[in-house]
């Protein structure tokens, strides 16, 4: 009996191990797997934007409007500015 006692605990962390190998696998696959599709999903969405931003850039050549640059802020005000806007 004491021979299959001592077989017993050097089966189980050989056991523990390949699960967790195997389980660590499977969560890297997916999180690859994920990862790709995020990575996917947002070069489609620049696509998108840049096609938005060139169909309204067409827009406004049709309208006689000049192109304007993009309309998000480029440049965030300084913390000076900032204080300045504050205390007027």
């Amino acid at each position: 009996m004491d021979g299959h006692d001592s077989q017993d605990p050097k089966q189980n962390p050989a056991d523990m191990t390949a699960f967790v190998q195997n389980l660590l696998q499977q969560m890297q696959n997916r999180f690859q797997t994920m990862s790709d599709s995020i990575v996917t999903k947002i070069d489609d969405m620049g696509s998108r934007i840049n096609e938005l931003e060139q169909s309204i850039n067409d827009l406004r050549a049709e309208m006689g409007v000049e192109s304007s640059p993009s309309p998000v802020p480029t440049a965030k005000p300084t913390e000076d500015e900032t204080k300045e806007e504050g205390s007027a």
